[in-house]
C-alpha cells in the first residue's frame, strides 16, 4: 500500500499492480427495518405499518488477482460512517478486502426507518455512539453481502457506458418573481426557493442544471450471462408513496425490471441490478412548469424506473467488455468544520420553542430548525471527518461523497476529472447533510439552512479539490 500526504490527511492509494483475469460476485442482503418505528424522509413522523417491497444492501465484489474492490448501494435514506466502518471492520476480517477499498452509499429512499438512529431527529450527530439495534442490523447485512459476493466470484467480463434520461430531472431551486415573500426559519430573505410549487404564477427561472447522463457498469460471466449491474442517475428520489409504507422507491423498481429485461432467474440466476443516487441534492422528479400529475401511489416511480432500465438495456448489447482491469481505491479523510449557530440565533430559538403559542414564527418551520439548532450547539463537534473514496476501474473513476451533492459539483469532477469516464455516487460512507455550492450558499433556501447543511460554506469546493487530486494520484 503507498501512502501519499495531501495536505494533514494522508491518502490511502491502493499499490498497482499488473492485473491477472477479472473475478466477479454479486449479493442481495435484505435490510428491511423492523416495523413500528418513525420513517424518514419529511418533516413529519410517520410510523412504518406496511411492507410494501423488501429493501436490500446489494454488493459487488471484483478482484483481479492483485486487488479487489467492493461496492455496496444500500435501500436506506441516510446511514452514518459508524454503521459502516462496522460493516467495513466485519468485511475485512472476513474476506482480506482491505476496509479502505470498500464503497458504501445509501440510494436515499424517502420512504425508510433512517439508519442514522431508531427514533431520533437526523440533526443528531451519533459518530462514536453505541450503534441501537436496527444499526448494527445494517452493518452486520451489509458485511455478510459483501462476504457472500466474496465467495460467489466466478471468471467474469465488466464494461460500461452512459445514456441520457433529460425527461425525469427537475431543478429544484427556483429565483422567484420580485416582490414574492421568501423568508425562511432565520427571519432572512432567501434568493431561492426549494419545491416552489408546480406552475406557480410567482416562478422564474430554475436556479442550477441537472446532470441527466446514467452511467452504467455492466459484469458478466464469461459465458455472457449477467452478474450485475450497477447504475447511477442524479435523481434524488420519486415517491408517491403512502405515508406509512416502507419502500425502495424507484431505486428497487430499477432493479426488479431491469432483472427481467436480462431473463431473470431463468436465464441468469443471481443477477443483481442496482441504482446509486448521484448528484441530486438540488435535483427531482417534479417538472415546476407544470401541468401539475395525478398519479396514483408507485405509478410515476415505475414509469421512472422502468424508463432509465430500456434506455439502458438498449445500450446493453453495444457493451465493449474486459477480462482483465486494472483496480485501485484511494481513502482518504478530510477535516470539515462544522457551521454553528450565533448567540442571537440560539436565544432566538430557545424563545421559540419556550413559548411556541406566544410568538410570531418568521416561517412555519422556525420550530423544527429551532430544535436543530441547540442539537448543532449541543451535540456536533467543531469538525467532521469525512470520508473521501475513489475507485478506479481501468479509465473508469467513480468518486463518493458523504453529502447530498448538488449537481454542480458532480459536473465540476466530471468535467475535470483525468479519467476517460468519471461518475460520483452521494450519500456514501457516512452522512453529514447536504452540500451546497459556495455560491448556492450565497442565495440561501432550505439546502443552505443551518440544520440542513451542517459543514463550511467551502465544503464543496474543499471536497472537489480532494477528490480531483486522489483521482490524479491513480495516474
Amino acid at each position: 500500500m503507498l501512502a501519499i500526504i495531501l495536505g494533514v490527511s494522508p491518502l490511502v492509494l491502493s499499490a498497482q499492480h499488473k492485473p491477472g483475469p477479472l473475478r466477479a460476485g454479486a449479493s442481495m442482503s435484505n435490510i428491511t427495518p423492523f416495523l413500528d418505528n418513525v420513517l424518514i424522509g419529511g418533516f413529519g413522523s410517520p410510523v412504518a405499518k406496511y411492507i410494501h417491497d423488501e429493501l436490500y444492501a446489494k454488493s459487488l465484489v471484483l478482484d483481479n488477482g492483485s486487488e479487489q474492490i467492493a461496492i455496496v448501494i444500500a435501500d436506506n435514506c441516510l446511514i452514518p460512517r459508524e454503521v459502516y466502518d462496522e460493516a467495513r471492520e466485519i468485511i475485512q476480517k472476513s474476506t482480506g478486502i482491505k476496509k479502505e477499498n470498500v464503497l458504501m452509499a445509501a440510494t436515499h429512499t424517502h420512504s425508510s426507518v433512517s439508519a442514522i438512529k431508531t427514533g431520533e431527529q437526523t440533526g443528531d450527530f451519533s459518530y462514536g455512539k453505541q450503534l441501537d439495534e436496527y444499526q448494527q442490523f445494517v452493518a452486520r447485512r451489509i458485511a455478510d453481502g459483501v462476504q457472500r459476493a466474496y465467495y460467489s466470484r466466478e471468471p467474469a467480463q465488466i464494461g460500461w457506458g452512459s445514456v441520457n434520461a433529460p425527461e425525469h430531472v427537475f431543478n429544484r431551486r427556483w429565483f422567484m418573481k420580485p416582490g414574492t415573500d421568501m423568508t425562511n426559519p432565520f427571519g432572512v430573505q432567501d434568493k431561492v426557493r426549494m419545491n416552489p410549487g408546480v406552475a406557480n404564477p410567482a416562478l422564474d427561472k430554475p436556479a442550477g442544471p441537472t446532470d441527466p447522463e446514467v452511467f452504467f457498469v455492466s459484469v458478466q460471466a464469461l459465458d455472457g450471462r449477467p452478474i450485475a449491474l450497477l447504475a447511477n442517475y442524479s435523481l434524488h428520489y420519486v415517491g408517491g408513496v403512502p405515508g406509512d409504507h416502507v419502500s425502495s422507491d424507484y431505486f428497487g423498481v430499477f432493479g426488479d425490471y431491469f432483472k427481467k429485461l436480462v431473463g431473470g432467474d431463468k436465464a441468469a440466476p443471481g443477477f443483481v441490478a442496482m441504482m446509486s443516487n448521484g448528484t441530486s441534492g438540488n435535483v427531482n422528479n417534479i417538472n415546476f412548469r407544470g401541468p401539475a400529475e395525478k398519479m396514483g401511489a408507485y405509478q410515476k416511480m415505475q414509469l421512472v424506473a422502468k424508463d432509465v432500465a430500456d434506455k439502458i438495456f438498449k445500450q446493453y448489447s453495444r457493451i465493449q467488455y474486459r477480462t482483465s482491469v486494472a483496480l485501485g481505491a484511494s481513502f482518504s479523510e478530510l477535516d470539515l468544520e462544522v457551521r454553528k449557530p450565533t448567540p442571537a440565533m440560539l436565544a432566538r430559538a430557545r424563545e421559540v420553542l419556550a413559548n411556541p403559542d406566544k410568538i410570531k414564527l418568521y416561517h412555519p418551520l422556525e420550530p423544527f430548525y429551532a430544535q436543530r439548532l441547540i442539537r448543532v450547539q449541543e451535540r456536533w463537534p467543531e469538525k467532521v471527518k469525512a470520508v473521501m473514496l475513489a475507485l478506479k476501474i481501468d479509465d473508469l473513476a467513480i468518486a463518493s461523497i458523504p453529502f447530498e451533492t448538488f449537481a454542480e459539483t458532480g459536473l465540476e469532477i466530471k468535467e475535470k476529472s483525468p479519467f476517460k469516464s468519471t461518475f460520483t455516487i452521494s450519500l456514501a460512507n457516512g452522512w453529514y447533510g447536504y452540500l451546497p455550492t459556495p455560491e448556492h450558499h450565497e442565495l440561501g433556501g432550505y439546502e443552505t439552512w443551518l440544520g440542513t447543511n451542517y459543514v463550511e460554506k467551502m465544503g464543496s469546493r474543499k471536497i472537489t479539490d480532494r477528490l480531483l487530486e486522489q483521482l490524479k494520484a491513480f495516474k
